[in-house]
């Protein structure tokens, strides 16, 4: 039963997923300013990365068992 519903982290991957496409495509909705290509909007793909990293790092030393 546990494996045919999606768990709360499943969920939560999911939707870091779409944000972090949304943050790197510059999406936004109608009516909001354009933040797409300005200093703010480099700063947060270049904080992305290092989050991206970062969890990339512990993941792989979680599962080489250190």
């Amino acid at each position: 039963m546990l494996s045919l519903v999606m768990s709360w982290l499943a969920v939560l991957v999911i939707v870091v997923l779409i944000v972090a496409v949304a943050a790197i495509t510059g999406f936004k909705p109608k009516g909001t300013r354009h933040v797409a290509r300005t200093r703010m909007m480099g700063v947060a793909r270049i904080t992305l990365v290092v989050v991206v990293i970062i969890v990339a790092y512990l993941v792989f030393q979680a599962r080489s068992g250190v």
